[in-house]
């Protein structure tokens, strides 16, 4: 298990659990982001803040705090 940060661009995984209980993860969960959910990781922006990703058809952008506290499990 790893973190949503931690994918290369064009990874996908399942998503596992979101860390805390506080808007940021309530803000992820609402977003999509929760568990058993696939994701793709599009890429990182140039100055390594956002990350893109690609969620239920649509493409969103996290910062990489945010992405530190989705766990996936990467799909081969």
């Amino acid at each position: 298990m790893t973190t949503l940060d931690q994918l290369q661009p064009g990874d996908k995984a399942q998503i596992v659990r979101i860390d805390g209980v506080d808007g940021i993860a309530a803000r992820l969960r609402e977003m999509g982001f929760v568990a058993g959910e696939l994701v793709q990781y599009v890429r990182r922006a140039p100055l390594g803040d956002p990350v893109k990703c690609a969620i239920h058809g649509c493409r969103v952008a996290v910062r990489s705090g945010e992405a530190q506290r989705v766990f996936v499990e990467p799909q081969h």
